[in-house]
């Protein structure tokens, strides 16, 4: 099976080696596994490999470089009325080659996918759409367009859509799914985390204004105000993180705050581990790994209320949601940290619930949506 991969995830190479953001590839490479050839066509950048990036795993892949675009400013608007046609005849040249198309959205080259796809009818596709699903949530018209282009049973056809979550008035080709981190072989025992030395809280994900670290930052300073012993490590980069080193230096937040730049899934896991909570306040996730992964070593997530998230904590019995209210998720917090009972009981229901999503059963799951 010659097995096409349409992404704006971007790519770098070393030899004839392709690699990309590490969760992605690892999701990829199960996908792969079983496929004689596999057919990239995404963004290619000449930048190094760094620790959260990783190599496909594959004998034979065929990589159509495309230009990263996108609609931002006037300029670069500009610029992409001048790329897009080439992108588009490329993504069509590679859809022909291909046994399955495999979309990767939302995105701008996975926007342009969704409408090239409609040109092959009888291919079979699938379509991983990472964003959030929900209609009523506020999303910019590309992700909406892609949306509908998805679900539109007359376009698309021969399709499975894997999307977060279950929703209402879905159509027939929209399939809840899950993203998996770990093996069965990783599910060992974990050691009871007790509130009676330094309470931990970890933070992992972008430094952007969409994940919200800053926010984070203040709800354990209001914690440490009130006479808790807390810290909060910070895993990631992005473009907030002078923001984020002024607040820590302005509020003398050194000594509980500390940014641990991007690192390594070990070295994250390790962190999990040994954390009591992870913290994600942020406006927009599709399935947010960080939490389903923190909940897989008895990390108990405090999470805003966005996309499937909910789901995920089952209304708050698996963990704390965050109104995105200062005093008062600080208040909830305060609760959860004056009851360990009530912690050790979210902690054991998270557990049991993510150590369902194993990457074995994430492939088992991709084999079968193959041989369909």
């Amino acid at each position: 099976m010659k097995f096409a991969i349409i992404t704006h995830v971007i790519h770098g190479k070393v030899s004839e080696n392709y690699f990309g953001y590490e969760p992605y590839i690892r999701e990829m490479n199960l996908w792969i596994k079983n496929v004689s050839e596999v057919l990239i066509l995404a963004p290619l950048d000449s930048k190094p490999k760094t620790p959260i990036q990783e190599f496909y795993q594959h004998k034979k892949i065929s990589f159509v470089a495309v230009a990263n675009f996108d609609v931002t400013s006037f300029k670069k608007s500009i610029i992409s009325i001048i790329v897009i046609p080439k992108i588009v005849w490329k993504i069509y040249q590679t859809m022909k080659k291909a046994d399955h198309i495999h979309l990767r959205c939302p995105g701008n080259i996975g926007l342009l996918g969704c409408i090239v796809q409609t040109l092959f009818p009888s291919k079979p596709k699938t379509a991983k759409y990472a964003g959030n699903w929900d209609s009523k949530s506020l999303q910019p018209l590309s992700y909406r367009f892609q949306k509908w282009i998805l679900s539109n049973t007359y376009l698309t056809k021969n399709m499975q859509v894997l999307v977060y979550g279950e929703w209402e008035d879905s159509t027939k080709n929209i399939k809840p799914f899950f993203t998996a981190s770990y093996f069965e072989k990783d599910k060992i025992e974990v050691k009871s985390k007790l509130f009676s030395g330094k309470i931990s809280f970890i933070f992992v994900g972008t430094l952007s204004n969409g994940k919200q670290p800053l926010y984070c930052i203040k709800l354990i300073e209001q914690l440490y105000i009130k006479g808790y012993d807390v810290q909060l490590l910070i895993y990631g980069e992005g473009n907030e993180r002078t923001d984020l080193e002024k607040y820590i230096s302005d509020n003398n937040l050194k000594d509980i705050v500390k940014l641990m730049g991007n690192q390594k899934q070990e070295t994250i896991k390790a962190a999990y581990q040994e954390s009591h909570f992870v913290v994600l306040p942020s406006l927009s996730e599709g399935w947010p790994k960080v939490v389903a992964e923190g909940m897989f070593w008895g990390c108990l997530p405090i999470a805003s209320k966005v996309s499937c998230v909910p789901n995920m904590l089952d209304n708050g019995n698996r963990g704390l949601l965050l109104d995105l209210k200062l005093n008062n998720d600080v208040e909830k917090i305060e609760a959860v940290l004056n009851d360990g009972i009530w912690y050790q009981d979210k902690v054991i229901k998270a557990m049991k619930w993510s150590r369902q999503f194993t990457m074995d059963a994430f492939e088992k799951e991709i084999k079968l949506l193959l041989e369909s």
